[in-house]
């Protein structure tokens, strides 16, 4: 059961705000550098009801970005979780494919934009590639590292019992190695977000994005939808990580 929220929670957001309102009114903060909270809500509330285009509902914005985010976090749990198992438990797999995946992990998911593009094109395929990389070397160093940091006396034990090499899969190794797999994943949708807005500045397809929408609402000059673009980000991603710790709790009741 998720604790009750407690002042202490939310007193520092109430103080950010008063002061970033306060510094606001007296002009020491220009509202064309950073709007007012007031001035976010209504431009939220403009994203609400006009929409960024006009007529783009920031539902849909939403919607889209969702979608493209789930089809490339998909993808890279699909890939890194299986690979990630097989590469904590075989040392040969190990050193034939770590020098490989050690010169792509440190080239930036941005970087690869071009190609996504060259690759597929400007749609949800290039977008959901870049998202797939942001997402897929998190969850795969973590799942490396949650089969390797197992105890080889549960293995040694699991064998005794005249447990097979399923039984120590399923048995010992997998469940030993989800609590660092939902730590990979976690981290991976931070990542995600980030791949995913920054692919979305490039254009969109179907002209809706959340991050289409704020390079738009750049482009005229409208700062308070830019800010509220940005904190409905924050609050989306805020949601997921949140639900990935419910599951956490209620898969790994052990912890």
């Amino acid at each position: 059961m998720r604790p009750p929220l407690k002042a202490s929670n939310i007193i520092p957001v109430i103080t950010l705000l008063a002061v970033w309102q306060g510094l606001c009114s007296v002009g020491l903060i220009p509202s064309y550098k950073l709007p007012s909270p007031i001035q976010v809500a209504r431009g939220f509330w403009d994203l609400l009801t006009l929409g960024m285009p006009p007529g783009h509902s920031l539902i849909y914005h939403i919607l889209y970005s969702l979608w493209r985010v789930f089809v490339g976090y998909a993808a890279a749990m699909a890939t890194a979780i299986p690979l990630g198992i097989a590469m904590g438990w075989s040392a040969r797999l190990r050193n034939l494919v770590g020098p490989i995946l050690e010169i792509l992990r440190p080239i930036p998911p941005l970087a690869w934009i071009p190609i996504a593009i060259l690759w597929f094109g400007i749609g949800i395929q290039s977008a959901a590639f870049i998202i797939f990389l942001g997402v897929f070397f998190p969850i795969l160093l973590n799942t490396i590292d949650g089969v390797r940091s197992i105890d080889p006396v549960l293995i040694e034990a699991a064998r005794t019992l005249n447990a097979t090499d399923r039984d120590v899969f399923q048995k010992v190794l997998i469940p030993g190695a989800v609590p660092a797999i939902f730590t990979g994943m976690r981290i991976g949708v931070g990542i995600g977000w980030m791949t995913l807005v920054a692919a979305e500045f490039t254009g969109v397809r179907q002209g809706y994005g959340l991050g289409y929408m704020i390079m738009t609402a750049r482009d005229i000059q409208r700062a308070d939808e830019i800010v509220a673009g940005m904190l409905v980000i924050g609050l989306i991603g805020l949601s997921i990580d949140g639900a990935l710790r419910f599951l956490e709790r209620r898969l790994i009741r052990w912890r």
